[in-house]
């Protein structure tokens, strides 16, 4: 179910995992998961206010609190740089420069293709092989330029597999 989600199965992926308000984290990452933005909307939030019985700022302050969600589209890869004071001290911050570079983008930013955003997060617990970045749920630590242009290789590759 990727692609422009409408009301019904927004109401399909509530029912799914049921109505309940202790669901909200679950309901909004499988949103976000099927919008193929990578992001839930403003209409979709007021969809899971309505449908749970909670206010929309409920909704917005877990869509906000937690770094997992967006409510700006995002590429389909999402790379996380580690900015804890482990991975700073092992030059994070060149290696964000190396992304940018790389992706032709800042940090904050999305790809034109809408395959890549190149965001800032806190620890992930990889303080041993810092500087580190994540990519969904992989960990990639001791990174140098090389292993960066590996990364993105990978995941480009990957990209073209799917088309």
């Amino acid at each position: 179910m990727v692609g422009e989600l409408n009301s019904s199965q927004i109401l399909t992926i509530i029912e799914g995992i049921g109505k309940s308000k202790e669901k909200l984290l679950l309901i909004l990452l499988a949103i976000q998961n099927a919008s193929g933005k990578n992001s839930v909307e403003e209409e979709w939030a007021k969809i899971v206010a309505s449908e749970l019985n909670l206010p929309l700022s409920k909704v917005y302050d877990v869509l906000t609190f937690y770094a997992m969600f967006s409510t700006e589209p995002r590429g389909k890869y999402v790379i996380e740089i580690c900015k804890s004071t482990p991975c700073y001290i092992n030059k994070s911050d060149a290696i964000a420069k190396i992304f940018e570079e790389q992706l032709g983008i800042k940090v904050g930013e999305t790809t034109k293709d809408q395959q890549f955003t190149l965001l800032y997060t806190a620890c992930v617990g990889a303080c041993d092989i810092g500087p580190v970045a994540k990519i969904g749920e992989d960990v990639y630590g001791d990174l140098t330029q090389t292993k960066i242009i590996d990364i993105i290789r990978k995941y480009q590759g990957a990209l073209s597999c799917q088309k």
